[in-house]
């Protein structure tokens, strides 16, 4: 037996929203056998954009049951029955969500008449119901409101029965099909030639924009996991409801995953990315000479027409470099900002400063230690990192040019990682951002038998 649903609702996501109108038609696969249908009171106020949209005001829902009302009834219904819906994902998010609130846990298989309909009736000009419907000639009375829609969706579901040649159904309902969680309107076969190995994936809205960009070790349980799982949030319905294509880069290795992902975010900006669209590096290590003629570090926000030594994307990465500067170097941490100087300096009582600060040591001498610091963030590695290849008979190599990320790519097995020029000829160069520089450093320092440290033309591999 299928049980052929449609809700309205006050939103867009189950966590945030109620339902404001169910209907149900049982339906044996010939016709509909026991129709229930009802308006509900969704306990929060309806935006008037649905008000216009359904039809439905909050005076038409002041009198009407709450969910809690008619939970038992709507449970009956439908557990045990095959759930059918126009874009199931959203119905059954909601319909689950709300029934567990109230103690029942709603365990059923689902269809999408979406999905359906596109593979048993393909080349249609749109798959949405009300133009669905128009195209094949089935009525839709009373749109937007459950009944109306819910009762148009089991004649198009009688119709997908009678024309289903090929057995989509059939295979839908199959437990290990992916049919029932992928969003409507993103082939099978797509997640079919997602690999179960490192790389990016791309969601793809109707145009083919990138919409999102992710990493993973494993893409398709990654890919799987944003989509069988039963979140109520928002970001799972606005992915479901705009996702229409996914594409994936495999890489070789985890590491690379995570720097191709940041690269694209960077360069694509997909609107349902949020981390890492923020502004690059907005922090830095400055360096400026004070009235008495000390030359001070301080870390400071960038700015356009003050040099910067180093950059940083967080205040407190640029922090912890300049304190382990001052420990290397014997610098005053009063005259480094990292002490109030109305306050006993920590350095002079720890040894390490040689009293600058209170004007014990010249100005020569100590400007010495700062210009060596200077040159030393200057003077950053260049190293490249050294794994398996894709395919095997080349290396996976991420190159570091004096500091900075140049790029990475696979180089051929008979090429010796000797000479960053051709290293540069089998690799992919991307834009440098203090992201991709702390996760490179990152992995060289737990995987220092990775690292080959390029100095001077000649190479010595680090162990």
């Amino acid at each position: 037996m299928y049980a052929i649903v449609d809700i309205e609702t006050t939103g867009s996501f189950a966590a945030a929203n109620g339902i404001t109108e169910i209907a149900i038609h049982l339906f044996d696969g010939v016709s509909v056998t026991e129709t229930y249908e009802t308006l509900v009171n969704p306990g929060q106020p309806i935006p008037p954009f649905i008000q216009k949209m359904t039809g439905i005001t909050d005076q038409m829902v002041a009198t009407a049951p709450p969910f809690s009302e008619i939970a038992e009834k709507v449970y009956s219904l439908l557990q045990g029955q095959i759930f059918v819906a126009h874009n199931v994902q959203f119905d059954y998010s909601f319909v689950k969500a709300h029934l567990k609130q109230e103690g029942y846990q709603l365990h059923c298989s689902k269809l999408c008449t979406v999905r359906l309909s596109r593979q048993i009736l393909p080349g249609l000009p749109s798959y949405s119901l009300g133009k669905l419907c128009r195209s094949i000639g089935i009525p839709l009375e009373n749109r937007h409101r459950a009944g109306g829609d819910s009762a148009a969706t089991a004649l198009l579901f009688k119709r997908l029965m009678d024309a289903d040649q090929h057995h989509h159904i059939a295979r839908s309902l199959k437990r290990n099909s992916k049919e029932a969680i992928l969003p409507p309107y993103v082939p099978k076969e797509h997640w079919e030639k997602l690999p179960p190995r490192p790389g990016v994936y791309y969601f793809h809205d109707a145009k083919g924009k990138v919409i999102y960009v992710g990493k993973a070790i494993n893409i398709r349980y990654r890919v799987n996991s944003h989509f069988s799982n039963d979140d109520t949030g928002w970001q799972k319905q606005r992915w479901v409801k705009h996702i229409h294509a996914i594409s994936h880069t495999e890489c070789a290795t985890p590491l690379m995953a995570t720097i191709l992902e940041s690269a694209e975010i960077k360069h694509r900006w997909p609107r349902f990315n949020a981390a890492q669209k923020s502004r690059e590096d907005h922090y830095g290590i400055h360096v400026y000479e004070d009235q008495r003629g000390y030359l001070r570090l301080i870390i400071d926000k960038n700015r356009n027409n003050v040099p910067t030594l180093q950059r940083f994307y967080l205040q407190v990465e640029g922090h912890a470099r300049l304190r382990k500067l001052i420990r290397e170097h014997d610098l005053c941490p009063i005259l480094c900002f990292f002490q109030d100087p109305d306050t006993p300096c920590e350095g002079v009582k720890e040894g390490y400063c040689k009293g600058a600060c209170l004007k014990k040591e010249t100005s020569a001498s100590y400007n010495a230690r700062v210009e060596a610091a200077c040159r030393q963030l200057g003077a950053q590695p260049s190293y490249a990192i050294v794994d398996r290849g894709l395919p095997k008979n080349t290396y996976s190599c991420i190159l570091v040019e004096r500091g900075h990320f140049y790029g990475m790519g696979y180089v051929p097995k008979h090429i010796a990682p000797d000479d960053p020029e051709k290293l540069k000829e089998h690799l992919t160069r991307y834009r440098d951002n203090s992201y991709i520089q702390r996760i490179v450093r990152e992995h060289s320092e737990q995987y220092p038998e990775k690292v080959i440290t390029i100095m001077d033309n000649t190479v010595s591999l680090t162990r």
